[in-house]
């Protein structure tokens, strides 16, 4: 299984970035699938989750209203959408997915599988 994460970049406070995550050799749409971030000197922490056919997802509460997941079953692809991004938002985005969650309902102690990662940074 492998979950290739894309999109990262640099970007000044205030705009928009989006990070997206293929998965190869997973049954995608069995998983509930989700991202977290990692900022230097800090433990990774959740962003989002979405649920296998979408219709749910959850949110840091930081994020609530600046951030929207999704995801294209047919695509393997989830994604990340960041508007309005903040310098505190600057840290290294991890997508993951988990087999046995319920709605999208995420834990870190949980999660199958991970991607590599992408790099945020946000200027201010």
């Amino acid at each position: 299984v492998q979950l290739q994460a894309s999109g990262g970049g640099s970007v000044q406070a205030g705009g928009s970035l989006r990070v997206s995550c293929t998965a190869s050799g997973l049954t995608f749409s069995r998983s509930v699938l989700g991202w977290f971030r990692q900022a230097p000197g800090k433990e990774r922490e959740f962003v989002a989750s979405i649920s296998r056919m979408g219709g749910v997802t959850e949110y840091k509460v930081s994020v609530k209203g600046r951030f929207t997941i999704s995801r294209d079953n047919a695509e393997n692809t989830v994604y990340l959408q960041m508007n309005s991004l903040k310098p505190e938002d600057t840290a290294v985005y991890f997508c993951a997915a988990d087999l046995g969650a319920l709605g999208a309902t995420m834990s870190m102690r949980a999660i199958d599988y991970w991607g590599q990662g992408t790099q945020v940074t946000v200027s201010s």
